[in-house]
């Protein structure tokens, strides 16, 4: 179980694209941390350069939260990498 905000990579940003014949090809840099709601199954935004800050914005997210206590269960892609 996981407490309410979690912290996610978020998308990554498109930086340049060029084509190669029939195909496209994109360098992207990481686009930082979201924070995601479990209850409202959302990404928040902003998103954060450094995932220190997206720490301390989870932390006090959670802390202001009504029920800090109440844990939600993981995302099947965390489940399938945790075993």
């Amino acid at each position: 179980m996981q407490t309410r905000f979690v912290i996610v990579p978020a998308v990554p940003v498109e930086k340049e694209s060029f084509q190669s014949g029939s195909r496209f090809y994109a360098a992207t840099v990481s686009g930082g941390f979201d924070i995601y709601d479990n209850q409202e199954k959302i990404r928040l935004k902003p998103s954060y350069s450094t995932r220190s800050l997206a720490e301390a914005a989870r932390v006090k997210l959670n802390s202001e939260c009504r029920n800090p206590d109440e844990l939600f269960p993981f995302l099947r892609v965390e489940c399938s990498v945790m075993e």
